[in-house]
C-alpha cells in the first residue's frame, strides 16, 4: 500500500459516522448491510449516509452490489489486511518476538475455525 492510499483510508475513517459504519459492516461480514439498513441502524439521514458510504467506497473500504431494489454494502476485508500491514510492516526493526504480543490481539477473534471432518 502507498502512503497516499493509507491516508485516504485514514481520512475515510476520520469522521466518527464514517467509522460506525465500517465498523458495522465489519460486524455483519459476509452478508453486508442494505443502505438503507445502515442508515436505519445509525440514526442518519439517508441521503447524508448516501455521502458517507461514497467516501468509504472511494477508499476501498467497502463495496456495493445491487440485489434486486437495494444496493448492498460489504467491508473490504483485504483493505484491513492492506492497511494493517502497512501500520506494521517494519515493526521492531527485524526483531519479530517484539511484534508478538501485537499479533496475538487479533488470534481471539480471527483464528480460524476447526474442521469437523476429521
Amino acid at each position: 500500500m502507498e502512503s497516499s492510499q493509507a491516508i485516504d483510508v485514514f481520512a475515510a475513517l476520520s469522521q466518527s459516522t464514517r467509522l460506525d459504519v465500517f465498523r458495522l459492516l465489519m460486524e455483519h461480514e459476509p452478508e453486508g448491510l442494505a443502505a438503507g439498513e445502515i442508515a436505519r441502524r445509525l440514526e442518519v439521514p439517508q441521503n447524508t449516509m448516501s455521502s458517507h458510504l461514497a467516501i468509504l467506497t472511494r477508499a476501498g473500504l467497502i463495496e456495493a452490489e445491487r440485489h434486486s431494489r437495494s444496493i448492498i454494502y460489504r467491508a473490504v476485508v483485504e483493505r484491513v489486511r492492506e492497511i494493517a500491514s502497512f501500520l506494521v510492516q517494519d515493526c521492531c526493526g527485524g526483531r519479530p518476538e517484539l511484534c508478538e504480543p501485537l499479533v496475538a490481539e487479533f488470534t481471539p477473534c480471527c483464528s480460524p475455525k476447526e474442521s469437523s471432518h476429521v
